[in-house]
């Protein structure tokens, strides 16, 4: 079964580590997914977030880097969508309507997968770029 929604990256995080912190409407697509066994998708990019916000000595999770991975790699309910030719060119299009490049690429491997975001990034909601779960 293809995955329907992609994930931002502070979703991953809210998701293991801070579940109170997601909408009802992502907690309702993400227990859903769980009790269907439908995957949902992490961009590429979004490891490297993680990798970098786990290095930080003052980030609030509590979860080590190797166990993180760990659980993104062996569960299956996670796909990491590679970066690929298709996307690097999505990003390009997207201009300087986002200035992260992270959330470029994160809304570009949405929009070439056709996929919905779980975000509460007001800057990418505010751009319209992709259809999002708030």
């Amino acid at each position: 079964m293809s995955p329907r929604f992609l994930l931002d990256t502070h979703i991953v995080v809210r998701w293991l580590a801070e579940p109170k912190r997601l909408s009802r409407q992502q907690t309702r697509i993400l227990n859903d997914a769980v009790r269907r066994s439908v995957p949902v998708a992490l961009s590429a990019v979004t490891l490297l977030e993680l990798a970098v916000l786990l290095s930080d000595p003052n980030q609030r999770i509590k979860v080590g880097l190797e166990e993180l991975f760990d659980e993104l790699s062996n569960n299956p309910i996670f796909r990491i969508v590679p970066i690929t030719i298709d996307i690097a060119a999505e990003v390009c299009r997207l201009g300087n309507s986002l200035r992260d490049p992270a959330d470029r690429a994160i809304v570009a491997t949405a929009r070439i997968h056709h996929l919905q975001l779980l975000t509460a990034d007001q800057r990418i909601i505010d751009s319209k770029l992709v259809s999002v779960v708030e």
